[in-house]
């Protein structure tokens, strides 16, 4: 492994040396195990502890198949989806490795008594398999989580609705939180250039996420001059939303829960910010029953910051305990999309708001290849910044869960792999220097 990481640490190493490195027997990834599914049976989701569930372990390197790449992975990061997987919800994760393995003949292999999650890398190209020309060993890359198989038309509009359709380190092995990673080649785009390897392997899931969420033709289609809901501005997806949101022209109302967090919003250039924890929300009376009183004190506050307007669109993801007030909000013929349910998966609203004012509820998961590579392509030419608040040893992966899962981040936390240290991989310092103070906007929220 020294040769390898002393090869990755070299800016002058070829695509030969690359190729001649002989690979390890196994590598270290952060792991869920099978026989610890049952372990906080019977505990409320809060309760659950990442720290005691994840662990790093000694995993064999797999050889790249037909279409795959292996990559040695420089950093990666943690996303709710690892979250979900650590404390075992909403079911275990194993069950989709086996239902991977009966699928395709490829994906037996997935099928193990460990899970190595994660869904996000930066790295360097190592090994690809047959079929495999665009990239090569040495190759700088990031990887989107799109792992599909495209046998069946359904998805060649739109490879999300490839029946086959899986989130790489969810729903399959071999995830990025590890020193290597297996991927389709197909899920490697271009590192961009003037990003650290923490900083380029952060955006990936949720920026793409929120670009297919807000501003794609599958999502919201926002357009210039729209008031945009934005709940948790400041966390992993939120920050991108808000981001896109004011790179399109639109006007984001960035809710968070905290002075600081507002203040983090500001910095972005967002000026409607509402702290809901200080302005005192509370959507529901009790566990069963909801609070139309406190979802029109929330209009009419929106209204208040937008001149008397309601919201075009709703950037959802907190679920259960944000989702009445959401619909109720949006405009006349405006758009709830949600994209996940954080604080439950269980939905209750007031279907007269949504029928009789023609609004639409649109579901949003992930992004496909050409919407993954428009996010990406943003993040290198400066546009869309990452927002990297902290960043945690490989050992630490489940403390960063845990922090994740309690809520005591900002924006995203990284996790470094191979690379020995923070700042490495920058090949282009001037648009570095040009977006410094944007690219460590979070960092510095951290103090």
């Amino acid at each position: 492994m020294d040769e390898i990481i002393s090869a990755l640490l070299c800016e002058d190493a070829t695509p030969g040396d690359f190729a001649g490195l002989r690979l390890p027997e196994s590598y270290r990834g952060a792991v869920v195990r099978k026989e610890d599914t049952g372990m906080f049976e019977g505990m409320a989701s809060i309760d659950k502890d990442p720290r005691k569930s994840l662990h790093l372990h000694d995993v064999p390197v797999p050889e790249p198949g037909p279409g795959e790449a292996l990559v040695a992975v420089m950093a990666s990061a943690v996303n709710y989806n690892t979250v979900w997987s650590s404390i075992f919800e909403p079911l275990p994760t194993f069950g989709f490795l086996e239902r991977y393995a009966r699928s395709v003949p490829a994906g037996a292999r997935h099928d193990l008594p460990y899970h190595v999650l994660g869904s996000d890398l930066a790295g360097v190209v190592l090994r690809t398999g047959p079929g495999v020309n665009r990239w090569k060993p040495g190759a700088e890359v990031v990887a989107h989580c799109l792992s599909v198989e495209l046998e069946s038309p359904d998805g060649h509009d739109d490879t999300m609705l490839d029946p086959e359709q899986r989130i790489w380190g969810f729903e399959t092995n071999y995830g990025g939180l590890a020193e290597f990673a297996l991927v389709k080649a197909n899920q490697l785009m271009p590192k961009p250039g003037h990003l650290s390897w923490e900083e380029a392997a952060s955006p990936g899931l949720v920026n793409s996420t929120a670009y297919r969420q807000l501003v794609s033709r599958n999502g919201a289609g926002m357009k210039q001059g729209d008031n945009v809901l934005i709940w948790g501005a400041s966390g992993g997806l939120g920050s991108y939303a808000t981001q896109l949101a004011l790179a399109g022209g639109a006007t984001p109302i960035c809710v968070v829960s905290s002075p600081q967090k507002a203040e983090i919003c500001r910095r972005m250039g967002a000026e409607a910010v509402i702290d809901r924890d200080a302005e005192g929300y509370r959507f529901w009376k009790d566990e069963h029953t909801q609070d139309p009183r406190e979802w029109k004190r929330f209009g009419a506050r929106i209204r208040e910051l937008t001149g008397g307007e309601d919201v075009d669109i709703v950037f959802e993801h907190p679920g259960r305990e944000t989702f009445g007030a959401s619909v109720y909000v949006t405009r006349k013929g405006g758009a709830i999309v949600t994209c996940a349910s954080t604080s439950g998966f269980r939905h209750e609203y007031d279907n007269r708001y949504l029928w009789m004012s023609l609004k639409r509820i649109i579901g949003s998961h992930f992004a496909n290849y050409r919407e993954a590579w428009e996010a990406n392509r943003l993040i290198a030419k400066g546009r869309i910044h990452p927002t990297l608040s902290r960043v945690y040893s490989l050992e630490d992966t489940g403390q960063a869960a845990y922090d994740v899962h309690r809520n005591l981040h900002q924006g995203k936390v990284g996790v470094l792999a191979l690379a020995p240290e923070e700042g490495l991989g920058v090949r282009d310092h001037e648009l570095r220097a040009r977006h410094i103070d944007a690219i460590n906007r979070f960092r510095e929220s951290e103090g």
